[in-house]
């Protein structure tokens, strides 16, 4: 098991712990693959996306390449 792996996917999640949700497409005949990661913090209220502002829409990204503020 791999170190960010700790725990296995039968573990019980507890208030404090962090996972990662990491949605992707693979296209092996284009070498191209895409993963959109968010980081959540289980809390005792439920749980809180630590990455909740980072960009993840295509306009968005798009924006920050093109250089505009």
């Amino acid at each position: 098991m791999n170190t960010h792996d700790l725990g296995g996917r039968s573990a019980t999640l507890e208030v404090g712990n962090v996972i990662t949700v990491e949605p992707g497409i693979y296209i092996p005949e284009e070498k191209l693959g895409v993963r959109i990661e968010d980081d959540v913090l289980v809390t005792e209220a439920g749980h809180c996306v630590l990455s909740q502002n980072i960009p993840k829409e295509i306009s968005e990204i798009e924006e920050i390449l093109s250089g505009r503020p």
